[in-house]
């Protein structure tokens, strides 16, 4: 039991140090313009995808009137 104990510290350890000293955070202007890239670009696929909905639902109703 103590091995384990010793073993998730040691874990939680390199986690911290990994963290603290080895990962690169983004500045606030690099996060901003990631996130105006991800909108931008959900936007156009949420368009496209509406697009192809309505020429389907064109091309269904063309083909099976009701």
């Amino acid at each position: 039991m103590s091995k384990n104990i010793s073993t998730f510290v040691n874990y939680c350890k390199a986690c911290y140090d990994e963290l603290v000293y080895k990962v690169t955070w983004p500045t606030r202007k690099e996060l901003t313009h990631s996130t105006v890239v991800v909108l931008i670009a959900s936007l156009v696929i949420a368009v496209v995808v509406w697009c192809m909905d309505v020429i389907f639902e064109a091309a269904m109703k063309a083909v099976y009137p009701a």
